[in-house]
Protein backbone atom coordinates (compact mmCIF):
# COMPACT_ATOMS: atom_id res chain seq x y z
CA UNK A 1 0.00 0.00 0.00
CA UNK A 2 2.64 2.38 1.09
CA UNK A 3 4.69 1.44 -2.03
CA UNK A 4 1.76 2.45 -4.14
CA UNK A 5 1.19 5.66 -2.66
CA UNK A 6 4.82 6.69 -3.35
CA UNK A 7 4.38 5.60 -6.78
CA UNK A 8 1.69 7.49 -7.05
CA UNK A 9 3.02 10.33 -5.34
CA UNK A 10 6.35 10.34 -7.54
CA UNK A 11 3.96 10.24 -10.47
CA UNK A 12 1.94 13.65 -9.32
CA UNK A 13 5.01 15.09 -8.83
CA UNK A 14 6.83 14.54 -12.30
CA UNK A 15 3.63 15.62 -14.13
CA UNK A 16 3.68 18.83 -12.19
CA UNK A 17 6.76 18.96 -13.04
CA UNK A 18 6.63 18.55 -16.97
CA UNK A 19 3.07 21.37 -16.36
CA UNK A 20 5.27 23.55 -15.31
CA UNK A 21 8.10 23.37 -17.91
CA UNK A 22 5.40 24.02 -20.28
CA UNK A 23 4.02 27.27 -18.49
CA UNK A 24 7.50 28.31 -18.38
CA UNK A 25 8.39 27.70 -21.51
CA UNK A 26 7.41 30.93 -23.46
CA UNK A 27 9.17 33.10 -20.94
CA UNK A 28 12.26 31.25 -21.56
CA UNK A 29 12.03 31.70 -24.81
CA UNK A 30 11.50 35.03 -25.14
CA UNK A 31 14.66 35.23 -22.92
CA UNK A 32 17.09 33.05 -24.96
CA UNK A 33 15.77 35.03 -28.32
CA UNK A 34 16.74 38.44 -26.46
CA UNK A 35 20.34 37.52 -26.80
CA UNK A 36 20.14 36.66 -30.35
CA UNK A 37 20.45 38.75 -33.35
CA UNK A 38 17.88 38.73 -35.69
CA UNK A 39 18.55 37.00 -38.45
CA UNK A 40 19.26 34.08 -36.15
CA UNK A 41 15.56 34.10 -34.77
CA UNK A 42 13.95 33.94 -38.27
CA UNK A 43 16.16 31.44 -38.91
CA UNK A 44 15.60 29.08 -36.22
CA UNK A 45 13.69 30.82 -32.84
CA UNK A 46 14.09 27.08 -31.18
CA UNK A 47 17.99 27.33 -31.37
CA UNK A 48 20.22 28.26 -28.55
CA UNK A 49 21.94 31.89 -28.92
CA UNK A 50 25.64 31.40 -30.93
CA UNK A 51 26.50 34.46 -28.63
CA UNK A 52 24.78 36.54 -25.72
CA UNK A 53 24.30 39.72 -27.22
CA UNK A 54 23.85 42.59 -24.39
CA UNK A 55 23.49 45.00 -26.61
CA UNK A 56 20.23 44.46 -27.75
CA UNK A 57 18.98 45.63 -24.33
CA UNK A 58 20.91 48.73 -24.92
CA UNK A 59 19.40 49.10 -28.16
CA UNK A 60 15.64 48.26 -26.40
CA UNK A 61 16.04 50.74 -23.64
CA UNK A 62 17.17 53.35 -26.18
CA UNK A 63 14.53 52.63 -29.14
CA UNK A 64 11.94 51.96 -26.36
CA UNK A 65 12.67 55.36 -24.40
CA UNK A 66 12.51 53.10 -21.58
CA UNK A 67 11.98 55.23 -18.70
CA UNK A 68 9.28 56.96 -20.05
CA UNK A 69 7.29 54.04 -20.68
CA UNK A 70 8.15 52.69 -17.47
CA UNK A 71 7.20 56.04 -15.65
CA UNK A 72 3.94 55.81 -17.83
CA UNK A 73 2.84 52.80 -16.88
CA UNK A 74 3.91 53.22 -13.31
CA UNK A 75 1.71 56.17 -12.31
CA UNK A 76 -1.38 54.68 -14.54
CA UNK A 77 -1.15 51.23 -12.80
CA UNK A 78 -0.47 52.84 -9.73
CA UNK A 79 -2.83 54.86 -9.43
CA UNK A 80 -5.45 52.91 -11.33
CA UNK A 81 -5.13 50.11 -9.23
CA UNK A 82 -5.06 52.28 -6.23
CA UNK A 83 -8.65 53.85 -6.94
CA UNK A 84 -9.95 50.53 -7.94
CA UNK A 85 -9.07 49.06 -4.18
CA UNK A 86 -10.77 51.65 -2.72
CA UNK A 87 -13.90 52.06 -4.74
CA UNK A 88 -14.16 48.04 -5.06
CA UNK A 89 -13.79 47.41 -1.04
CA UNK A 90 -16.29 50.71 0.04
CA UNK A 91 -18.79 49.70 -2.34
CA UNK A 92 -18.69 45.78 -1.75
CA UNK A 93 -19.26 46.93 2.59
CA UNK A 94 -21.74 49.22 1.21
CA UNK A 95 -23.31 46.15 -0.75
CA UNK A 96 -23.44 44.03 2.11
CA UNK A 97 -24.37 45.84 5.26
CA UNK A 98 -27.16 48.00 3.89
CA UNK A 99 -30.11 45.60 2.96
CA UNK A 100 -31.38 48.25 0.67
CA UNK A 101 -33.29 46.80 -2.90
CA UNK A 102 -31.56 49.44 -5.21
CA UNK A 103 -28.84 47.78 -3.96
CA UNK A 104 -29.30 44.38 -5.03
CA UNK A 105 -30.10 45.70 -8.37
CA UNK A 106 -26.80 47.58 -8.72
CA UNK A 107 -25.09 44.32 -7.74
CA UNK A 108 -26.74 42.41 -10.44
CA UNK A 109 -25.92 44.95 -13.18
CA UNK A 110 -21.86 44.96 -11.84
CA UNK A 111 -22.08 41.44 -12.05
CA UNK A 112 -23.65 41.08 -15.44
CA UNK A 113 -21.72 43.81 -16.84
CA UNK A 114 -18.56 41.44 -15.76
CA UNK A 115 -19.77 39.49 -18.64
CA UNK A 116 -19.62 41.77 -21.10
CA UNK A 117 -16.40 41.36 -23.57
CA UNK A 118 -14.74 44.63 -23.87
CA UNK A 119 -14.62 44.20 -27.59
CA UNK A 120 -18.12 44.73 -28.15
CA UNK A 121 -18.08 48.30 -26.37
CA UNK A 122 -14.53 49.40 -27.75
CA UNK A 123 -15.49 51.10 -30.70
CA UNK A 124 -18.47 52.83 -29.65
CA UNK A 125 -16.48 54.00 -26.14
CA UNK A 126 -13.80 55.49 -28.21
CA UNK A 127 -15.87 57.43 -30.57
CA UNK A 128 -17.59 59.17 -27.61
CA UNK A 129 -14.08 59.99 -25.57
CA UNK A 130 -13.28 61.01 -29.29
CA UNK A 131 -16.05 63.56 -29.73
CA UNK A 132 -15.89 64.95 -26.11
CA UNK A 133 -11.80 65.39 -26.72
CA UNK A 134 -11.22 63.11 -23.85
CA UNK A 135 -8.27 61.04 -25.66
CA UNK A 136 -5.13 61.33 -25.44
CA UNK A 137 -5.35 61.88 -21.64
CA UNK A 138 -4.16 59.45 -18.37
CA UNK A 139 -7.31 60.27 -16.57
CA UNK A 140 -9.43 58.84 -19.42
CA UNK A 141 -7.82 55.71 -18.80
CA UNK A 142 -7.70 55.92 -15.50
CA UNK A 143 -11.15 56.54 -15.57
CA UNK A 144 -11.82 53.15 -18.43
CA UNK A 145 -9.88 51.15 -15.75
CA UNK A 146 -12.03 52.11 -13.19
CA UNK A 147 -15.14 51.06 -14.48
CA UNK A 148 -13.59 47.86 -15.84
CA UNK A 149 -11.87 46.88 -12.66
CA UNK A 150 -14.68 47.73 -9.92
CA UNK A 151 -17.33 44.93 -10.69
CA UNK A 152 -14.38 42.29 -10.23
CA UNK A 153 -13.20 44.14 -7.03
CA UNK A 154 -16.71 44.48 -5.53
CA UNK A 155 -17.69 40.85 -6.39
CA UNK A 156 -14.31 39.60 -4.18
CA UNK A 157 -14.54 41.95 -1.80
CA UNK A 158 -18.55 41.25 -1.26
CA UNK A 159 -18.01 37.39 -0.75
CA UNK A 160 -15.27 38.20 1.77
CA UNK A 161 -17.22 41.10 3.90
CA UNK A 162 -19.91 38.68 4.24
CA UNK A 163 -17.96 36.69 6.43
CA UNK A 164 -16.74 39.47 9.07
CA UNK A 165 -19.14 39.48 11.77
CA UNK A 166 -21.26 42.44 12.32
CA UNK A 167 -20.60 42.10 15.88
CA UNK A 168 -17.16 44.04 15.51
CA UNK A 169 -18.79 47.06 14.27
CA UNK A 170 -21.29 46.98 16.80
CA UNK A 171 -18.60 47.20 18.96
CA UNK A 172 -17.52 50.13 17.31
CA UNK A 173 -20.49 52.34 16.86
CA UNK A 174 -21.05 51.97 20.74
CA UNK A 175 -18.06 53.55 21.49
CA UNK A 176 -18.61 56.65 19.22
CA UNK A 177 -16.78 55.36 16.21
CA UNK A 178 -18.13 56.61 12.77
CA UNK A 179 -19.55 54.13 9.71
CA UNK A 180 -16.42 55.44 8.04
CA UNK A 181 -14.17 55.43 10.93
CA UNK A 182 -15.27 51.85 11.88
CA UNK A 183 -14.48 50.80 7.82
CA UNK A 184 -11.12 52.05 7.61
CA UNK A 185 -10.05 51.24 11.12
CA UNK A 186 -11.52 48.06 11.90
CA UNK A 187 -12.59 46.59 8.14
CA UNK A 188 -9.88 47.10 5.89
CA UNK A 189 -7.28 46.02 8.19
CA UNK A 190 -8.93 42.56 7.65
CA UNK A 191 -9.53 43.34 4.06
CA UNK A 192 -5.63 42.49 3.23
CA UNK A 193 -5.61 39.22 2.24
CA UNK A 194 -7.85 40.53 -1.03
CA UNK A 195 -6.04 43.64 -1.51
CA UNK A 196 -3.18 42.00 -2.07
CA UNK A 197 -4.44 39.34 -4.11
CA UNK A 198 -6.49 41.71 -6.09
CA UNK A 199 -3.05 43.89 -6.26
CA UNK A 200 -1.31 41.54 -8.13
CA UNK A 201 -4.05 40.24 -10.75
CA UNK A 202 -5.04 44.11 -11.36
CA UNK A 203 -1.22 44.61 -11.50
CA UNK A 204 -0.70 42.08 -13.98
CA UNK A 205 -3.51 43.18 -16.18
CA UNK A 206 -3.21 47.19 -16.31
CA UNK A 207 0.54 46.77 -16.54
CA UNK A 208 0.56 44.28 -19.20
CA UNK A 209 -2.33 45.56 -21.01
CA UNK A 210 -2.07 46.76 -24.61
CA UNK A 211 -5.47 47.34 -26.23
CA UNK A 212 -6.68 49.96 -24.24
CA UNK A 213 -3.96 52.18 -23.68
CA UNK A 214 -3.49 51.54 -27.55
CA UNK A 215 -6.56 53.48 -28.04
CA UNK A 216 -6.56 56.10 -25.77
CA UNK A 217 -3.23 56.98 -25.52
CA UNK A 218 -2.12 58.39 -29.08
CA UNK A 219 0.89 60.59 -28.53
CA UNK A 220 4.95 58.72 -28.02
CA UNK A 221 5.06 60.85 -24.80
CA UNK A 222 2.36 58.90 -23.18
CA UNK A 223 2.97 55.82 -23.85
CA UNK A 224 3.38 52.88 -21.40
CA UNK A 225 5.63 49.84 -22.11
CA UNK A 226 3.70 47.34 -23.65
CA UNK A 227 2.83 50.52 -26.40
CA UNK A 228 6.65 51.27 -26.51
CA UNK A 229 7.66 47.86 -27.76
CA UNK A 230 5.50 49.04 -30.87
CA UNK A 231 8.67 50.78 -31.96
CA UNK A 232 10.63 47.83 -33.05
CA UNK A 233 8.00 47.39 -35.51
CA UNK A 234 8.61 48.89 -39.38
CA UNK A 235 6.62 49.17 -42.56
CA UNK A 236 8.81 45.90 -43.77
CA UNK A 237 10.64 44.33 -40.95
CA UNK A 238 10.52 43.61 -37.06
CA UNK A 239 13.89 43.86 -35.05
CA UNK A 240 12.96 40.71 -33.40
CA UNK A 241 16.72 40.57 -30.93
CA UNK A 242 15.78 43.93 -29.08
CA UNK A 243 12.31 42.97 -29.09
CA UNK A 244 12.76 39.68 -27.09
CA UNK A 245 14.94 42.12 -24.99
CA UNK A 246 12.44 44.98 -24.50
CA UNK A 247 9.51 42.09 -23.52
CA UNK A 248 12.01 40.95 -20.65
CA UNK A 249 12.71 44.24 -19.10
CA UNK A 250 9.06 44.86 -19.13
CA UNK A 251 8.21 41.88 -17.65
CA UNK A 252 10.35 42.17 -14.66
CA UNK A 253 8.92 44.63 -12.69
CA UNK A 254 5.13 42.49 -12.28
CA UNK A 255 7.64 39.27 -12.00
CA UNK A 256 9.35 40.96 -9.10
CA UNK A 257 5.65 42.11 -7.55
CA UNK A 258 4.06 38.63 -7.91
CA UNK A 259 7.70 36.79 -6.20
CA UNK A 260 7.54 39.41 -3.63
CA UNK A 261 3.42 38.64 -3.06
CA UNK A 262 2.96 34.77 -3.87
CA UNK A 263 2.53 33.67 -0.70
CA UNK A 264 -0.39 36.57 0.28
CA UNK A 265 -2.04 35.76 -2.89
CA UNK A 266 -2.35 31.90 -1.61
CA UNK A 267 -3.56 32.99 1.34
CA UNK A 268 -5.93 35.58 0.09
CA UNK A 269 -7.71 32.75 -2.23
CA UNK A 270 -7.31 30.09 0.44
CA UNK A 271 -9.53 32.94 3.01
CA UNK A 272 -11.46 34.06 0.49
CA UNK A 273 -12.84 30.39 -0.55
CA UNK A 274 -13.33 29.77 3.36
CA UNK A 275 -15.38 33.19 3.74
Amino acid sequence: MNHARQSTSQIKSALLYILLFVFLTPFLLVVMNSFKKTQQFVENPLSPPKALLFGNYISAYKSMDFMQGFLNSFVITAVAVFIILIFSSMTGYLFVRFKWKLNAILFFIMLASMALPFQVIMIPLVMLYGKLDLLNMKATLLFMYLGFGVPFGVFTFHGFIKGIPYELEESAFIEGSSRLRTFFQIILPLLRPVFVTLIVLDVLWIWNDYLLPSLVLLSPEQRTLPLSTFSFFSSYSVDYGPLMAGLVMTIIPVLILYLFLQKQIVKGITEGALK
